[in-house]
């Protein structure tokens, strides 16, 4: 049994055992008697001793790994990878690629290997690169990219293309798409990117345009659901080791040494945890899940001094948006936001080095010697690592086939383990945090020996809490959020508080009902 959600995003699909399909866009939803065409891969002989290569049309990817043998399949997506028929010719395909937002390792890799995979394998030889994010299509100059432009930009941190927040005009940016002709975008960026990517997508369908919508979710700060994780992740965590050791270093060096290292993590605290847990020479890790407080007992001066009275020495690693909450009082842009739609946080990294010195120059028998690191840009502006190269390169290769294939108004993602197509609501409905109740978070409690911060009342407040599974973490542990079916979402209920002023309702449509694709 098919069914279709009102919205054209919301594309389901029930089957046997509790089965449901949370499937992507495609031309044949809105436009009739499209041709296709045989998969130029057929006789491409790189892919010609590949058994199997092309996927099967049912192959769908679950979105919950863990399962009870009683219990429903779940929810699942669709198989990325090339089908065997296509709708778009080589010479006929003009592709274009936007980077938006804040800059992540693998940025470069991702764009290098969009351009090498519609080129090496499907023939692709019009290719434009936007010009700084969003605004770029209707305000600033494209870059034609091949593969000789783009062949050594995997080893330079940032982005060739340049990226901006803010700047999305949908109907310019839809003109400009069509008005230069273009039948393919692909768009890399965090939760406010793939948001404007789904207006995009949405006032291209309203157009009855054959362009294809895909996105590439981006965010070093790995806070993007469903996905297991995001490019660039692995590669923050192996950077921030240099500073969280630098810090140690520091410390260890002097008599009641404090090493105070912030990191990215403005909502989630991915990045703080998997440093700490991969370096084993910090003492505390905050993060924006998980509150502290700092005078009284069990709080974290109490917990330093003792700290400092074991060892001598100490490392603090802290996430930006932690302990936000403390630092209201002297917070009077607090309701400022960027171009982005992101609140504009303080330096917590900053006021709690400040609040440290204060409190032990307040007891004169403890002198304290505080270094502050904050590594950010550096973090950021680094070319990926190997692991990560690897990961850009299979999100790229998997986009372009979704492209190729007809699918839209899609994310590629990996989904335990397995590449996916993600429908753009699914990927902006939340964002992912660290689940302070799961096992991966006991874990570092447990490897620094550091209290919780949490009292009672907190503590059991966390546990009734409805917490969606963290990709990172064992989903067996985590809390059910429920089955697909019962989410009631609108697409502008999904756009409420971005910072898209020029978004409109995009029209119904009589033919959106679940397809069978041949």
């Amino acid at each position: 049994m098919a069914s279709s959600d009102s919205d054209s995003q919301l594309k389901i699909v029930h089957g046997d055992a509790g089965y449901i399909l949370e499937d992507v866009p495609h031309f044949t939803d809105y436009i009739l008697n499209l041709p296709t065409y045989p998969n130029p891969l057929r006789s491409n002989p790189a892919y010609s001793v590949v058994k199997q290569y092309f996927v099967h049309m049912d192959d769908t990817v679950p979105q919950k790994v863990v399962v009870h043998k009683d219990g429903p399949r779940g929810v699942h997506f669709r198989r990325a990878g090339p089908r065997q028929k296509v709708y778009f010719r080589s010479d006929d395909v003009h592709a274009c690629i936007v980077t938006c937002g804040g800059l992540c390792p693998g940025l470069n890799t991702v764009i290098r290997e969009i351009v090498c995979g519609l080129s090496y394998m499907y023939g692709v030889n019009k290719v434009l690169g936007i010009d700084g994010g969003y605004r770029g299509f209707y305000s600033k100059n494209t870059i034609t990219l091949t593969p000789k432009v783009v062949n050594d930009i995997h080893k330079r941190g940032g982005t060739i293309l340049g990226t901006s927040r803010g700047g999305h005009d949908t109907s310019k940016i839809v003109d400009s798409i069509q008005d230069r002709g273009i039948n393919q975008v692909y768009i890399i960026g965090g939760d406010g990117t793939q948001r404007g990517a789904t207006v995009i997508y949405e006032e291209v369908r309203r157009r009855g345009l054959k362009v294809a919508i895909a996105g590439i979710p981006k965010t070093i700060d790995n806070d993007i659901p469903v996905i297991d994780k995001s490019f660039g992740f692995d590669t923050a965590v192996e950077e921030a080791q240099r500073a969280i050791n630098a810090a140690h270093v520091e410390a260890e060096s002097i008599e009641n040494g404090i090493g105070v290292v912030k990191l990215m993590g403005r909502y989630s605290g991915f990045i703080a945890m998997y440093a700490t847990l991969a370096s084993r020479d910090v003492d505390c890790c905050l993060i924006p899940e998980s509150p502290f407080y700092l005078e009284g007992k069990g709080g974290l001066f109490e917990f330093i001094e003792k700290r400092l009275k074991e060892n001598g020495h100490m490392v603090i690693v802290i996430a930006e948006g932690a302990g936000q909450d403390l630092l209201t009082e002297s917070m009077q842009d607090m309701d400022q936001k960027d171009a982005s739609g992101n609140k504009l946080l303080q330096d917590v990294g900053l006021w709690i080095s400040h609040k440290i010195k204060d409190h032990f120059a307040r007891k004169d028998k403890i002198a304290i010697n505080l270094k502050y690191i904050d590594p950010t840009y550096m973090i950021r502006a680094i070319p990926s690592n190997a692991s990560d190269n690897v990961y850009c390169t299979l999100l790229a290769q998997s986009a372009v086939h979704g492209a190729m294939a007809g699918y839209t108004g899609f994310t590629s993602g990996l989904v335990n383990g397995r590449h996916t197509y993600i429908p753009f609501n699914r990927i902006i409905e939340r964002q992912n945090m660290v689940v302070i109740t799961d096992r991966m978070w006991a874990r570092l409690l447990s490897s620094t020996n550091q209290p919780s911060f949490l009292s009672p009342k907190d503590l059991d407040e966390a546990k009734k809490a409805e917490q969606p599974p963290s990709q990172l973490l064992e989903g067996s542990s985590c809390n059910d959020i429920g089955e697909a079916e019962k989410k009631e979402n609108t697409f502008s209920q999904l756009l409420e508080g971005d910072n898209f002023k020029d978004q409109q309702q995009s029209e119904n449509h009589a033919d959106n009902g679940i397809k069978t694709i041949n």
